[in-house]
């Protein structure tokens, strides 16, 4: 994997003003952003602002050279954004958003979305037309928006907007950045002439991997201690296949790649396929991030079964109420199941369990709202505690009976739940991605550090280690 990929939807530190770099007269005026908001309150559960960009000039415009901001005032120095496309006329598949940090900041600006494209080219006269975006606090609190820079109550109809800025090649091309504010545009990061020494930490051994694999015949995933299920059995609808091929690596963003999980069904076990991807078993303390893109509906069909998004660890159980058993689980059910009636998410530490009668050991959290989107998920386990983080806050925290004793292995997996499908025989589709994974055996790393070390590993062009030796 190239350094090129960074944590996408991370904060991203601006650089420091040392200029702004000029393009010639014609060029410079050829760019407009138009913009509106379809959230005109002074506060909002969203930010949503959307844009048109439109090609005045007389050359076209390949759109991965744009750079859109969009300037705000976070709502606290620690809150975290997450962005997302809700509808956009070039393919919200083309559209990216990033957040980074203005400092000094200014009393209306601290903060910008950068919205940019990995495709695709605008001809003169031409326009992207609808790009229907929207942002929201990590915690779904209501966002105050009235006090942000590039916020227009009144603007409900497209029309230029120089209070937000496109940027061409890395150059100011249109409207004003909010004064005492205008960093340049983070540029996407190079591999340097000699590689930076990888992040410290993890002394009793780590893993990361970025997942820069080519597809899933790539001998590489073998080597680096993974394996893709193609077995099959349960969880999920009796009869289903698990097939090789359900597992991809898309570039996601740039030359961002990620582990892309896939499965479908026709509401039949025959017509069923799952996926699943995992580590050897020789985990057991420590702490385990990952960063994951829930999503809410299918990418074809029908939308509404039962499924279950996941990311978790496991011992296996040899024998019913088996003592040894352990598991980690978070587990995303966007439209409901097992009583659930719509989204959930839930954190579950398993001591035990027996199939028949069925009889669950087990203790969860749980928080009902949709999680569609990029997520940050840390399992710390440590000092007979188990302690489960989504986007850098605290979502449950577990002890007691519920501990791991045993080493276990580091999943993912996309599954259907028995019995939860939809009245229907058109077949449908849902993926589920994983950016990067990250484990530091004995340690306990917080949230934040983890993000440091994954840059940091992307930084020195590091796209795979593993020192954690095996049980």
């Amino acid at each position: 994997m190239s350094s090129k990929k960074w944590l996408a939807g991370g904060l991203v530190s601006a650089l420091a003003l040392i200029g702004v770099a000029a393009l010639p007269a014609d060029a410079a005026t050829s760019l407009r952003v138009q913009y509106k908001t379809s959230a005109a309150g002074a506060t909002a559960d969203q930010v949503e602002p959307w844009f048109n960009l439109v090609n005045s000039g007389t050359t076209a415009v390949p759109l991965s050279s744009v750079k859109i901001r969009y300037y705000f005032k976070a709502d606290s120095p620690t809150q975290q954004y997450r962005f997302a496309c809700s509808w956009a006329v070039v393919s919200c598949s083309t559209v990216t958003g990033t957040f980074g940090t203005i400092s000094p900041g200014t009393a209306t600006a601290d903060r910008y979305l950068e919205v940019g494209f990995t495709s695709g080219s605008l001809a003169p006269g031409a326009q992207t037309s609808d790009l229907q975006l929207r942002f929201y606090r990590a915690d779904w609190q209501r966002i105050t928006q009235s006090d942000d820079y590039s916020f227009g109550s009144s603007r409900t109809t497209y029309a230029d907007w120089s209070k937000v800025t496109a940027y061409q090649n890395g150059a100011l091309v249109w409207g004003d950045a909010p004064a005492g504010g205008d960093p340049t545009p983070t540029p996407t990061p190079t591999p340097p002439t000699s590689p930076s020494p990888p992040p410290t930490g993890g002394n009793a051994g780590v893993v990361f991997d970025d997942f820069s694999y080519t597809d899933a015949n790539d001998t590489r995933i073998n080597a680096h201690n993974w394996t893709i299920r193609t077995n099959q059995g349960g969880p999920g609808i009796p009869g289903a296949s698990w097939p090789k091929e359900n597992i991809s690596f898309p570039v996601v963003s740039g030359s961002n790649k990620a582990l892309q999980l896939k499965s479908a069904t026709d509401g039949t076990g025959s017509g069923t396929q799952q996926s699943e991807v995992l580590n050897q078993r020789k985990f057991l303390e420590g702490t385990y991030a990952a960063r994951v893109k829930f999503s809410d509906a299918p990418v074809s069909g029908p939308d509404g079964d039962a499924i279950v998004e996941t990311f978790f660890t496991i011992t296996p159980l040899n024998r019913d109420l088996d003592p040894d058993y352990s598991e980690q689980d978070f587990e995303y059910l966007p439209n409901g199941g097992w009583g659930e009636p719509s989204g959930i998410m839930y954190a579950t530490s398993w001591e035990t369990y027996q199939n028949e009668p069925w009889l669950a050991v087990n203790v969860h959290g749980e928080v009902r709202q949709s999680y569609d989107g990029w997520h940050d998920l840390v399992l710390q386990v440590s000092g007979g505690t188990i302690k489960y983080y989504i986007d850098g806050a605290l979502f449950a925290e577990h002890g007691g009976i519920y501990y791991p004793e045993t080493v276990q292995s580091v999943n993912f997996n996309l599954w259907f739940i028995s019995g939860g499908q939809i009245g229907s025989s058109t077949p449908r589709t849902y993926v589920q991605q994983v950016d990067w994974f990250y484990h530091a055996k004995n340690e306990v790393v917080a949230p934040s550090e983890v993000v440091n070390r994954v840059n940091g590993y992307r930084t020195a062009s590091t796209a795979w280690v593993d020192t954690v030796p095996g049980a």
